[in-house]
């Protein structure tokens, strides 16, 4: 699709003093330009009328759509060049720019722009207002040291302080070239700029300050923007971001409270993000709430039901003392799991829930997996389970293997002397009830 044919399209800028390629502005006879009394007065040729009119006709067939008969006028035109003043040469390879510009041939257009700026006796006017073009054209190609060269030479010229929008321009540029000391500079200067003027700048100023000071590895300075950020345009986004760079500078309170805020306005809802808030819920000690936004989540489909969410679900419902809630899902999750770990915590769960033989099933299940980190302790739940159903030779076993476990040999032997004990004391009771029976009998 071709460009619209307005200089608008090309510069973005307003303070641009007049449009470049509209035939009315064009100054015919002597032009002075002068923006104040401190620069000296630049006498200009005249642009002739049959000149003009030639220029003028090239565009009129180019807003017509041909654009390859506009580029013969002024081939014509310019086969006569020997003949025309310097205004009239500016004037022709302005013109040639525009027509490239609004046919897409952003190489070309640029290439016939600086012919007009090496030109001496041109209004300053158009001088200043084509520089400007060409550095946003070059910064729109990936030139950006050219880019940096025409915002220059167009400062050159200026008798008023820079405008904000030039400074972000050249911020960009700078940033791009990953030169970011002077792009910091240039874009904190713009912001401060329009903040005093305006109160808050242009949502994408912000974003490029923030990704300056990222760049230079200043995590408090990308902070503070996010903050303003988050005040200024409240994205969800932001917010997240902002509760990120709060746990990189390990101000984790912070992070957990922006995070929060975040999930109550409907912000989070990301599955990684949603996971980054329950970790943060659990190492909290909040862990409920951790298992909350979790179920939610895998209800949703936001989350998959995968060994990983389903591993930390169970574990946060744990440690909040569901373990009746837990079970089914630490079980779904040993389910999906290669290791025996699992089926490690789900023994304990039911041991300390007094379903025994659920806890030796899954003992015994997460010892013939293995890979268990300490194994030592499942042999010992295995004892205590067997112990309440007064299994003792199987606890006394299991506490046995227990044992062998520098980790669990302590609470395995203080175990083992206990079960011994009831066991004797049982074995005594067992045997006085079968004399008083025979006895009665």
């Amino acid at each position: 699709m071709k460009k619209a044919v307005s200089i608008k399209s090309i510069i973005s800028s307003a303070f641009v003093a007049c449009t470049l390629f509209a035939a009315p502005v064009f100054i015919v006879g002597v032009a002075v330009a002068a923006e104040s009394s401190s620069v000296k007065t630049k006498i200009v040729p005249t642009l002739r009328t049959k000149v003009y009119d030639q220029l003028a006709r090239a565009q009129e067939i180019a807003d017509g759509g041909n654009v390859a008969e506009a580029i013969k006028v002024l081939d014509k035109v310019k086969s006569k060049q020997s003949t025309m003043n310097e205004y009239e040469i500016a004037m022709m390879h302005n013109f040639y720019g525009f027509i490239y510009y609004a046919d897409e041939q952003v190489g070309l257009a640029i290439e016939s722009f600086e012919e007009v700026v090496e030109i001496d006796l041109i209004p300053e006017t158009l001088e200043q207002s084509t520089l400007y073009s060409l550095a946003q054209l070059h910064m729109s190609q990936g030139n950006f040291d050219k880019t940096i060269t025409f915002v220059e030479r167009w400062e050159a010229l200026q008798t008023k302080p820079i405008p904000a929008k030039t400074l972000l321009l050249k911020a960009q540029a700078m940033y791009q070239k990953k030169d970011f000391a002077p792009a910091l500079e240039y874009i904190s200067d713009a912001i401060a700029l329009v903040e005093v003027e305006k109160g808050i700048a242009e949502e994408n100023w912000y974003v490029l300050q923030r990704a300056v000071y990222f760049e230079m590895k200043q995590p408090e300075q990308v902070k503070d923007v996010l903050v303003k950020m988050v005040k200024f345009f409240n994205e969800p986004k932001y917010w997240v971001q902002l509760a990120g760079m709060y746990g990189e500078l390990g101000e984790e309170k912070k992070q957990l409270a922006v995070m929060e805020a975040a999930y109550q306005q409907g912000f989070v809802t990301k599955g990684s993000d949603l996971f980054n808030l329950a970790q943060l819920y659990y190492y909290h000690q909040t862990p409920i709430k951790g298992a909350v936004v979790m179920e939610k989540a895998l209800e949703a489909g936001v989350m998959e039901k995968d060994l990983r969410n389903l591993k930390f679900l169970a574990q946060s419902l744990t440690a909040a003392q569901e373990n009746e809630k837990a079970v089914p899902v630490m079980t779904a999750a040993a389910e999906l799991s290669e290791s025996g770990e699992l089926n490690a915590q789900l023994a304990q769960i039911y041991l300390n829930l007094e379903k025994w033989d659920n806890a030796i099933e899954q003992g015994r299940k997460a010892l013939d997996k293995g890979e268990l980190r300490n194994p030592g302790t499942t042999h010992l739940v295995l004892g205590m389970a067997h112990f309440n159903k007064r299994e003792f030779v199987e606890a006394l076993d299991e506490l046995a293997m227990a044992e062998k476990d520098d980790r669990s040999r302590g609470m395995a032997q203080q175990w083992s002397k206990f079960v011994t004990s009831e066991r004797q004391q049982y074995e005594t009771l067992q045997a006085s009830l079968y004399v008083g029976d025979s006895i009665g009998g």
